[in-house]
C-alpha cells in the first residue's frame, strides 16, 4: 500500500472514479459491498481495481461475539479477497451479532481476559481462513463495562500482539473516546505497538450539545476536526508515515472535498518525511 492518503470509495463517487480515473493514492471499500455475485458495484470495482491500490474494510465479522464465526460470511470474504487481491484487509475489534440477531452498529467489548482470549482466537481463525494477515481497528464507544482487566489501549495492544495481526489505528476514534470516557489520547497512542500500525483512519465527528457530560459521535459526516488533525500529526511522529484513509459515510460531499482532506493528510506525511531526511 502506498504510504500516502487515500479515500473511502462510496456510491456517489463510483461512476466518476470509473469514468475519469482521478488521481487518488488508494481506495478503501467495505468488504461486504462486494459479497454479491454480480451487480453494478462489483462490475465497477472490476474496472477500478486495476488502476488503484485497494484496502478491504469489513464491518460484519463480529470478531468479539460469543457466537462462533459465521462461516458463510468468512467464505464470502475469502472469495472477495481472492478475486481482488487487496493490499490490506481489515476488520473491527468489536462484536455486532448474537444468536442470529444483528446490530446496526459496532458494539464495544468488555476489556477482560476472557474477551481478549476470545478475540485473539477469532483473529487467528480469520487469518488462517484467508491465508494472510488482517488488521483490526479500534472502535468508537459510548459506554464502558464494569470489571475490566485492561484499559482500552492495553486491550487493543494485547489483541494485536497475541494474534500476530496488524493494527488499523483510527485516530478519530481515539479522540472521540478520550472525550467520551475522559482519558489522555496521547497515552493511548503511545501504548500502540508501533511496528503493527499499517493503516490510519481519519474522519469527522458530531458534537452533541446541551448534555450534562461531553459526548462526541463518530458520524463520519464532516471534515476532520482540528483536534484530530493535531492528534494525527502526533501519531505520525510516533509511528512514522503510514497509509492514511479519509472516511466519509454520511452527508457525503463532492469528491473534491474528500481529495482536499486527503491532501491535508498528505501534507502531514510529507512534513514527517522531510523531518526524517
Amino acid at each position: 500500500m502506498p504510504v500516502a492518503a487515500g479515500i473511502g470509495l462510496r456510491a456517489p463517487h463510483v461512476a466518476r472514479v470509473l469514468a475519469e480515473r482521478p488521481r487518488i493514492a488508494w481506495l478503501e471499500t467495505h468488504s461486504e459491498n462486494l459479497f454479491a455475485t454480480g451487480g453494478p458495484f462489483r462490475d465497477a470495482m472490476d474496472g477500478i481495481r486495476p488502476d488503484y491500490p485497494l484496502s478491504l474494510h469489513g464491518v460484519g465479522l463480529s470478531l468479539g461475539s460469543a457466537d462462533a464465526l459465521d462461516t458463510a460470511h468468512l467464505r464470502r470474504l475469502r472469495e472477495v479477497v481472492d478475486r481482488y487481491q487487496p493490499e490490506l484487509v481489515s476488520e473491527h475489534l468489536c462484536w455486532g451479532a448474537l444468536g442470529g440477531r444483528h446490530s446496526n452498529d459496532l458494539l464495544p467489548l468488555p476489556f477482560t481476559e476472557e474477551a481478549l482470549q476470545l478475540v485473539v482466537s477469532r483473529i487467528e481463525q480469520v487469518q488462517d481462513a484467508l491465508g494472510r494477515q488482517i488488521l483490526v481497528e479500534n472502535i468508537s464507544t459510548y459506554l464502558r463495562f464494569e470489571g475490566s482487566d485492561y484499559t482500552e489501549w492495553d486491550f487493543v495492544a494485547e489483541s494485536v500482539q497475541r494474534s500476530g495481526c496488524g493494527l488499523l489505528c483510527d485516530v478519530n476514534n481515539i479522540y472521540v473516546n478520550s472525550i467520551n470516557h475522559g482519558f489522555d489520547p496521547q497515552v493511548y497512542l503511545r501504548a500502540m505497538p508501533r511496528a503493527a500500525v499499517q493503516e490510519i483512519h481519519l474522519a469527522g465527528f458530531t458534537r452533541k450539545d446541551n448534555l450534562p457530560v461531553p459526548l462526541l459521535i463518530d458520524s463520519h459526516s464532516r471534515r476532520v476536526d482540528a483536534a484530530v488533525w493535531k492528534l494525527y500529526a502526533e501519531a505520525i511522529d510516533l509511528f512514522g508515515p503510514v497509509p492514511t484513509l479519509i472516511e466519509w459515510d454520511q452527508d457525503i460531499p463532492k469528491l473534491e472535498v474528500l481529495l482536499d482532506e486527503a491532501a491535508h493528510a498528505g501534507e502531514v506525511l510529507d512534513a514527517r518525511r522531510a523531518l526524517a531526511a
